[in-house]
């Protein structure tokens, strides 16, 4: 028997198989439809729906799929059986090819519309103008810190967080040619990137010349623009797509446990999902013991906090804000019990939002 007689079972079992994901695909994307004509003009997004739906076929999984797969698979289904009800508008920090673009689409899926901005405070005011439906910032990173702008806005900004995206970020060296990594001269990425990717490059490329722009982005785009078959740039995946451009050398990052984590916002809020976080921004008076006094409820009644970060509230000198993280949804008792003690202690509270935490 032939190799191809041997292979012919298993084609003709994938095509049938095809058909019939193909046949159940549009069966969901009909109830999606129904859904969305029964819903009317209202809210077409469920955050905590969603979650629980990834979080469910993870847990049904028996593999050989892993579960990052599926749950990538799955968004992408979901995203493109939202699009049938409305398609969403989604603002990141731009240009295009960013990893906050990338983040977008890792939460909502390919189906979705990307709009980029050219800072944080534009994709705030573009979904606080309902111009767009959601905004994606990004919050912290686990090697470079807090992103300042982003908590400035979340302390002021009127949207609610209603979604959690963490990223890893991976670093590619990128050429418009098939170069070899050690014919480069110069390398384009942002500041951060070349800080990030430092030892790699001084090991690798010690006598190229490091140019920090705007974005990874951007440095993509030059290298796309260019004749020059020894010009590279630090880019992610989505901008090597984007730009057309070879990957030479594959995460080059120095950390390799280089995370984002970004937050979704928009006008809803969302119901408990058993797998939720917290974000909220305080204030206390500034004397000896604010902040024991003020962390208390949460310590007393078992709630495991996740973050804690002062930043200057720029309303008086010496004056802090606090952006809190704790595990749990606004809407349980146990919950409402301590911010209703924390709103007694502080001069200021505001949640930021409740929602199902990263489904990865």
């Amino acid at each position: 028997m032939s190799a191809d007689d041997k292979l012919l079972p298993h084609r003709n079992a994938i095509d049938e198989i095809d058909a019939t994901i193909l046949s159940l695909l549009n069966k969901r994307a009909g109830h999606a439809r129904a859904i969305g004509e029964l819903k009317g003009t209202g809210t077409v997004y469920r955050p905590e729906r969603e979650a629980a739906v990834l979080r469910r076929i993870q847990e049904l999984n028996p593999g050989p799929l892993p579960n990052e797969a599926v749950a990538r698979l799955f968004r992408e289904i979901m995203s493109e059986c939202l699009a049938v009800e409305r398609p969403l508008t989604i603002s990141y920090l731009g240009p295009e090819g960013t990893f906050t673009q990338q983040a977008a689409i890792k939460h909502f899926g390919h189906a979705a519309a990307t709009q980029a901005c050219a800072t944080i405070d534009e994709g705030f005011r573009l979904v606080e103008a309902r111009q767009a439906d959601y905004v994606v910032t990004p919050v912290e990173n686990s090697t470079e810190g807090s992103v300042g702008r982003a908590l400035d806005l979340l302390s002021v900004t009127p949207l609610y967080a209603c979604g959690e995206v963490v990223l890893r970020i991976h670093h590619h060296l990128l050429s418009k040619n098939h170069t070899e990594p050690r014919t480069i001269t110069k390398v384009y990425a942002h500041a951060q990137a070349l800080a990030q990717c430092h030892e790699w490059l001084s090991r690798n490329l010690p006598g190229a010349m490091r140019i920090s722009v705007s974005s990874n982005a951007e440095a993509a785009r030059l290298a796309a623009e260019s004749n020059d078959p020894t010009v590279a740039a630090i880019a992610g995946q989505i901008a090597a797509e984007i730009y057309q451009l070879t990957k030479i050398a594959d995460s080059i990052e120095d950390e390799p446990n280089n995370t984002t984590r970004f937050l979704v916002l928009g006008h809803q809020t969302t119901t408990p999902s058993a797998h939720d976080k917290t974000s909220l921004v305080v204030s206390t008076p500034n004397k000896a013991g604010a902040v024991s006094m003020l962390l208390k409820p949460f310590t007393e009644k078992g709630i495991s906090m996740t973050k804690f970060e002062s930043r200057p509230s720029r309303s008086g000198l010496w004056d802090y804000l606090f952006f809190i993280d704790i595990e749990g949804h606004k809407d349980e008792p146990k919950i409402q019990e301590a911010l209703a003690e924390l709103a007694e202690r502080a001069s200021f509270v505001k949640v930021i939002g409740s929602y199902p935490t990263a489904v990865l």
